[in-house]
Parts: structure tokens; sequence; C-alpha cells
């Protein structure tokens, strides 16, 4: 009976990764419909091409995560073992798309006047990416501890939340008319949101282990603290100099 009951434990710790994961997926799409999604269906998307390239990844990336979980969940850990290769491919793509496509809009706030208030504002997601590629790292060096793994690569999916979800609140609370990269100051809201998703886990951790995996706290703690920094540093010298190499790496 002991060992039935931790059974289906374990089996639903599988499809609250599952889950979590498709929560990823309604987030990444149903954020970007009012400025992508409905935009490419009238027609009126004018991004340059590195925006498509570089959203059809990432929105490969969170099919992916909802496919691996799913696989899990099923019983089917060796064809997951087995899809591995392909999501460090897709995961490295991720990292080079969002340096092209921070670049790609540094350029375009500079053609109307706006590329300090850009390079200010690319340390969101170039910080963004090194954090996922931080932990999507350190879930592979642990592919053979589950509780781990499977932690960390929830953690490194979060913060590619942020953007989808700060379309929302764009939409929401920018005035009108207005244009160019917003201040930085304006992702705490998003932020926050997504952070919540962090709690959530931790939250359901607490419930089916009695305590929060410390996977999640210090884990947690580098996404919110990537967040903070970014605030923090973000008008500074030193990332302004960053992001200007950043911006000389296509000429």
């Amino acid at each position: 009976m002991v060992a039935t009951t931790m059974g289906a434990e374990r089996a639903g710790t599988r499809w609250f990764y599952v889950g979590m994961a498709a929560v990823f997926v309604v987030i990444a799409f149903g954020g970007f419909i009012p400025t992508y999604w409905s935009k490419i269906a009238a027609g009126t998307f004018g991004g340059a091409p590195i925006l498509h390239i570089h959203g059809l990844i990432f929105f490969t990336w969170t099919l992916f995560y909802l496919a691996q979980t799913s696989l899990v969940a099923m019983g089917r850990t060796y064809d997951h073992r087995s899809w591995g290769l392909a999501g460090i491919a897709l995961a490295t793509a991720m990292c080079f798309t969002v340096v092209l496509a921070a670049i790609n809009s540094i350029k375009v706030a500079e053609a109307i006047g706006m590329g300090e208030q850009a390079r200010q504002f690319s340390i969101v997601s170039l910080s963004g990416v090194v954090v996922f590629a931080v932990l999507f790292g350190a879930a592979i060096a642990n592919n053979t501890r589950a509780d781990v793994h499977k932690r960390l690569m929830l953690l490194s999916t979060v913060p590619l939340m942020e953007a989808a979800s700060a379309r929302v609140f764009m939409v929401l609370l920018a005035p009108p008319g207005a244009v160019g990269p917003p201040p930085v100051q304006a992702t705490i809201p998003p932020s926050i949101f997504v952070d919540l998703l962090i709690v959530v886990a931790m939250v359901y951790d607490w419930r089916t282990r009695g305590r929060p995996h410390p996977v999640y706290v210090w884990g947690g703690g580098v996404v919110v603290l990537s967040q903070i920094g970014a605030i923090a540093l973000a008008g500074t010298p030193g990332w302004m100099a960053v992001a200007t190499w950043v911006e000389s790496l296509t000429g």
C-alpha cells in the first residue's frame, strides 16, 4: 500500500511538470497575440527576418519542453533522453538569436534617435539569456539526477516567459502613441508575474515533499537577482560599454 501511494505521488509529480509546460506554451503564444500573431494575420508586421526566426525557435522550445515533460510523465524516459541532444541544439540556437534580435532592436531604435534607450533595455534580454544558459547548462550537467534536472529545466524556462508577458502589460499600461524601447523599470510587473511561476512550483514541492527543493531556493534566487540587477545596471557606463560591444558584433 505504501509503495502504491508513493508511486502515485511520483506520477502526480511528473504530470505537474507537464501542466507547468502547458502553462508556458499558453503564455508564450498568448502573450504575443497583440504584438505579433495579430499583426502577422493582418499582414502589418514589419519586423526584420531575424525576429521571425527568433520567435520560431522560442515557440518551438516551449512545445519541445511540453513534449519532453510528457514523455517522462508517460514513462518513456529513454525517448526523453534520446531527444536530449536536439534540446541542446535548440537551446544553443536560442542564445544566438537573442543576441541577434537585441542587436536588431538597437539598430532600429538608433534610426529613430533612441539608441541609448535601446542599449539600456538590451540588458533585459541579454541577461535573461545568460540566466537561461546557466540554468540549462546546470540541468544538462545533472541529467542523471532527476529531481535536480527537472527543476532546473523548469527554472531555465521561467525567464523566457518574461518577454511574452511583458507584451500584455505593454498593451495594457503603455501610454498612447509610445514608440521605441520602454524604460527598464517597465519590466517590474512582468518579472513579478513570471516569478509567481516559481512560487507555484515551490508551493507544490512544499505540499508533496514537505519543503521546497534547494534548487528552487538558489535557482529562484538567481532569477530574481538577475531581474533586480538588470534594473540597477541598465544605465551604468559598464553596461552601456557591453551593449555597444554587442551591437558592434554585426558591424
